[in-house]
């Protein structure tokens, strides 16, 4: 029997869609290029078979917040994400640290002098944080009801993300916290997109915090698997589509892949216009990943950083800032930022006696095909004396290798297509909406289309409901519980 819609790409928004169609009742055929499913959410051994390591995303403050997870409900269904005391940490020279607590009262008072102003920054967020969170995953084409949400984003990104960014702040412990959050956006800082992250996720790390999964990312997707399954479902993995017409008959086809992929696989049905506009989507600078089995807990000079999953290792605001500016002008700066995750800090099931798994990526320019293992070691040498005799094992990826893992992550690009802020609105091309493509029946729902990159699964979710409405009549969202 012919499916009733096909689904290329399992990564988070592919199994998004996936769900929200086989939810609806129609029979699902899912297409992967890989052996295994999940994209952004794989987790295998490296080194060691008792040792996994996340291939790509380990950190999900998303995956607690966002509508479709909010509906879907991953603790129902075994998935425990684990909330570290300290959400994330931002060391500095000479043993300094800022620490972002998830209890917002024990940041602001280890901020000293710029404790009262995180507060002022951050608790009208939390205030608002569900609104704040539905209005920033969005399909952004339409303005919310409630308009306080909206108003105190814009009100902080004008603040944030521009040159008044400095004064916001006495101390560089408190810039450098908040910066290196916004750093997330992998492009120039400061910018109004990048402050525009840096309030979400910032004031996420004083509320649902930033959560791994037990067991690693791939639990997520193994739980949105069995939920497809359930209701028919049926994976084709290890099938590499490369062009429309070798799909199976379907009424509908949604895309789990960026506009350059999308361009080669519909081959010459495109219509000239809207090649040209897929054509005119930019891709942000890459990342530059390196993988360590190591023997012991990383030695932070501060040990209070061992305290989070999440580390920042970009220095000042002022190192942050030329950094990020030149590696988005296409420059390789000397000391790139560097995010590190060391997930057996929250997760001991993670970790054997003597061997633990830590990653840690690099902002490089896009295409950028040197191997990151040293410059990414001696950052984190720079912040923990001793950490390079703890290495057991290593493995460097360059941001130009990381699009052989993934087609999406063009040059690299994790986030699968420039965070500007004109881009973040309008991806992957200006129209109404985003996810229709001109070729009937076929719908984009990857990073590359709204709200943009990060595990929250709303790419596919929005795009599923918009194909559900227009090709099958149903207008009623369903219902997506764990029933």
């Amino acid at each position: 029997m012919e499916p009733d819609a096909v689904v290329v790409g399992t990564g988070p928004n592919g199994l998004a869609a996936a769900v929200t169609l086989g939810r609806a009742g129609l029979k699902v055929a899912l297409y992967e290029a890989r052996k295994t499913i999940g994209g952004g959410l794989r987790t295998e051994p490296i080194f060691d078979p008792e040792i996994e390591h996340d291939i790509c995303s380990a950190v999900h403050p998303m995956a607690v917040v966002s509508p479709f997870f909010r509906q879907f409900d991953l603790a129902s269904r075994g998935v425990k994400m684990l909330r570290p005391s300290v959400s994330y940490a931002h060391p500095l020279h000479n043993g300094l640290a800022g620490l972002a607590y998830r209890d917002l009262e024990t940041t602001c008072a280890h901020l000293g002098p710029d404790g009262e102003r995180w507060r002022r920054l951050m608790q009208p967020l939390l205030d608002h944080s569900q609104a704040l969170v539905d209005f920033v995953l969005s399909g952004q084409r339409s303005l919310p009801r409630n308009l306080s949400a909206p108003a105190l984003l814009v009100s902080r990104m004008l603040a944030h993300g521009t040159a008044l960014a400095p004064r916001r702040f006495s101390t560089e412990v408190a810039r450098s916290l908040l910066t290196g959050v916004a750093a997330h956006t992998v492009g120039k800082l400061p910018s109004l997109a990048s402050s525009a992250v840096a309030m979400l996720l910032g004031h996420l790390a004083h509320g649902s915090g930033w959560p791994i999964p037990e067991g690693g990312s791939a639990r997520i997707a193994d739980a949105l698997a069995r939920d497809i399954t359930a209701r028919g479902g049926a994976f084709h993995t290890d099938h590499l589509v490369t062009n429309l017409d070798e799909l199976p008959r379907a009424k509908l086809v949604l895309l789990d892949i960026g506009p350059e992929t999308f361009t080669q696989i519909a081959a010459e049905r495109l219509p000239a216009g809207y090649r040209r506009s897929l054509a005119r989507f930019r891709y942000g600078p890459a990342a530059a990943k390196v993988d360590f089995l190591v023997s012991e807990p990383i030695p932070w000079a501060n040990p209070a950083v061992g305290q989070a999953a999440t580390v920042h290792l970009g220095g000042t605001q002022d190192e942050m800032f030329r950094a990020e500016t030149a590696t988005a002008a296409g420059i390789r700066p000397e000391k790139p930022f560097v995010l590190l995750v060391d997930p057996a800090s929250s997760d001991p099931s993670r970790a054997k006696p003597g061997r633990r798994p830590v990653w840690a990526y690099a902002h490089v320019p896009n295409g950028d095909a040197a191997d990151p293992t040293a410059m990414v070691t001696a950052c984190i040498e720079r912040y923990a004396p001793g950490f390079t005799d703890t290495v057991v094992h290593r493995r460097g990826i360059s941001g130009a290798a990381y699009q052989a893992y993934n087609p999406n992550y063009v040059g690299g690009d994790i986030g699968a297509g420039a965070m500007t802020l004109w881009q973040s609105l309008m991806r992957p091309v200006p129209r109404v909406d985003p996810y229709r493509t001109p070729l009937t029946g076929v719908y984009l729902c990857s990073a590359s289309t709204p709200p943009g990159p990060s595990v929250h699964g709303m790419s596919g979710y929005l795009a599923a409901l918009s194909a559900l409405r227009r090709e099958f009549g149903i207008r009623t969202p369903p219902d997506l519980g764990p029933r």
